[in-house]
């Protein structure tokens, strides 16, 4: 059998999710297991668990990490706080917002959903609206999505926690952080999130297959009145010093050090300098992406520029045109591979991600790569889009 034809150079990942793995995690990763009473093993998990309580900026969470995605993430949250017809609000946002509550109905409990539009954040109003109507105080939480990568749109999390508090509602905030944290600004214990859920493969720079939470005393006692039945995900029963009993078996421990130089790097750079180096990088793509519209295929899917995330860009292509046709060029023939739309949003949509083990360089390429599989594709789109990328990296 015949080898591949060899590909110089290196395919470029922009998806947003699993993004590109610094070479400094990937050596991390190559280290030989240890055994569980080696304790250099407790000194990772013990650096992994106060590393990610630095990163969410809290003092009073406990975190739990699983050998699991994000889905994963979502169940250890639903079946610690939710019984079975227990009732949940999850706020419209999109693919993902959705598929928590389909998530959270497979494990038996009801979900009151407010509406989600295209195109827009969560509807803060229809949060309170709902709160308000839920006089016998049936919701026990709140499911909210901060980032959907589908729609590349970040609400306002603030704005949902001073809804959650108007109503006097006594709801847990439960905040999905997977695909803002180490992108954008994110404080859980000033924002008053009760639980927050994020994953390795986005923001964090490591491949996927570690997911966590981080859970404050509010949260806890919740989780230990309700009685659903759990084992795994069981909060309890990892609420140990032994490393067996905190991941309920063997712990992940390539995953494990590779978030541990993941944490050391985004720390060493800074996080205020993280979070104005995906800001700047994210205003070059929504500069260039705005050029391309011009050309009449394609728009921002995000209808709210405030809104427009700093991890992923969603663009919107025109009935008629194959974004997936096009993925495919750029992957194959240019090496820049970016994502195509998800749920609802497949074959309408491509998505460039732009988070993580980024640099202006890097950006640069990609966009002159989806520009060229565009020309390829013979789609329509303003010629001015790498000048404007160009533009706002110059002048910061």
């Amino acid at each position: 059998m015949n080898a591949p034809k060899r590909i110089p150079g290196h395919r470029s990942l922009h998806s947003p999710g699993p993004t590109r793995v610094p070479d400094e995690v990937v050596h991390a990763m190559s280290r030989q297991p240890m055994d569980l009473a080696d304790p250099r093993l407790g000194a990772v998990i013990e650096a992994c668990e106060s590393g990610l309580k630095r990163l969410l900026q809290t003092e009073r969470a406990q975190v739990f990490m699983y050998s699991a995605n994000g889905h994963g993430a979502w169940e250890a949250a639903i079946v610690n706080l939710i019984a079975p017809g227990q009732t949940v609000l999850v706020p419209g946002t999109g693919h993902f917002s959705e598929s928590w509550a389909v998530q959270t109905e497979a494990l038996g409990g009801r979900v009151v959903r407010t509406p989600c539009v295209e195109g827009f954040p969560i509807d803060v109003d229809a949060v309170e609206q709902a709160l308000r109507a839920d006089t016998r105080h049936e919701i026990v939480a709140v499911f909210a999505v901060h980032t959907d990568t589908a729609s590349g749109l970040t609400s306002d999390l603030r704005a949902l926690r001073a809804a959650i508090d108007a109503t006097g509602h006594p709801a847990l905030f439960v905040v999905d952080v997977v695909a803002s944290l180490g992108a954008a600004p994110f404080a859980m214990d000033a924002l008053g999130a009760n639980v927050v859920i994020g994953a390795s493969q986005k923001g964090l720079m490591v491949p996927p297959g570690l997911g966590f939470v981080a859970v404050d005393s509010v949260a806890m006692a919740v989780a230990s009145r309700n009685p659903a039945p759990r084992f795994y995900w069981d909060w309890g029963r990892r609420s140990s010093d032994l490393v067996y009993r905190k991941f309920c078996g063997t712990p992940p421990q390539s995953l494990l050090m590779g978030l541990d130089a993941a944490l050391s790097l985004i720390f060493r750079e800074g996080v205020d300098e993280v979070i104005a180096r995906h800001r700047l990088i994210a205003r070059a793509v929504h500069a260039a992406v705005a050029c391309w519209s011009e050309g009449g295929a394609l728009q921002f899917f995000g209808r709210v520029p405030a809104a427009r995330s700093v991890s992923v860009t969603t663009v919107l292509v025109q009935p008629g045109i194959d974004p997936e046709a096009m993925r495919e060029v750029a992957r194959e023939r240019f090496q820049v591979a970016i994502a195509g739309g998800l749920g609802p949003l497949a074959g309408r949509v491509f998505r460039i991600g732009h988070l993580g083990d980024m640099n202006p360089a890097m950006i640069l390429g990609c966009l002159a790569g989806i520009e060229a599989a565009m020309t390829v594709q013979g789609i329509s789109f303003g010629q001015q889009g790498m000048q404007q990328a160009i533009a706002c990296l110059a002048t910061g």
